[in-house]
């Protein structure tokens, strides 16, 4: 596509296979891109008259000086779905949705917290699929909850649930796979909801065993 566009196609390659990077005004001045804007008037002002290419090969000049701005806002859908692809809200989500879940497992019959849990999991995880993950991230957020659900209903002393915060808190920081600053987990997020849920599932495997220990009815 560089040599198409007659761009820089070794800069092209290495931002491929290297991700590299250069600011706007060295990468015009390698021919990286083609114009450097400060808004959209100053765009379309630099764009009158400059002859492009089209995809079936014929010649045209842009008549872009005076061409009518139209601003197409995001509709609550596209708002929606942006909001749940935040990675925060999306392992937050996820970790709802297994608290709720755990929760119905263990004390059959409130209903409401399966059901809550369910939606929450399925929305968290929709979020995550449209994230850059990081598998290992994943698998070790996978393995972390299933210490946890295992401290829930074997005798570990603690030894699974321990285990499990420190495997999900490990995962959680490397889940998003990207370098982008801000574009990722808080730590203090992270450190949070790996306590709440050593917290929440002690919690929960005491009220089971006192459970099990009240006479049969």
């Amino acid at each position: 596509l560089a040599l198409m566009r007659g761009r820089n196609a070794e800069w092209a390659e290495r931002a491929v296979r290297e991700a590299v990077s250069l600011p706007s005004g060295e990468a015009l001045v390698q021919k990286v891109v083609d114009v450097v804007a400060t808004d959209v008037p100053d765009l379309l002002r630099q764009l009158q008259g400059r002859t492009v290419r089209t995809g079936a090969g014929a010649d045209v000049v842009l008549a872009a000086a005076g061409a009518m701005i139209e601003t197409v806002e995001p509709d609550w859908r596209s708002r929606l779905l942006a909001v749940i692809s935040d990675p925060s809200l999306a392992l937050m989500l996820v970790m709802l949705g297994f608290y709720g879940l755990l929760f119905e497992f263990t004390s059959p019959g409130y209903v409401l917290p399966g059901v809550a849990g369910a939606v929450c999991l399925l929305v968290g995880l929709f979020g995550l699929q449209t994230l850059p993950i990081n598998y290992a991230g994943l698998a070790l957020v996978v393995v972390g909850l299933a210490f946890l659900i295992g401290e829930v209903f074997m005798p570990s002393y603690g030894s699974l649930g321990l285990g499990g915060a420190i495997a999900f808190a490990i995962g959680a920081v490397m889940l998003i796979d990207s370098d982008v600053p801000g574009f990722g987990v808080p730590i203090s997020m992270i450190v949070g909801l790996a306590a709440t849920s050593l917290a929440f599932v002690v919690v929960v495997a005491m009220l089971a065993a006192r459970t099990r220990r009240r006479p049969v009815v």
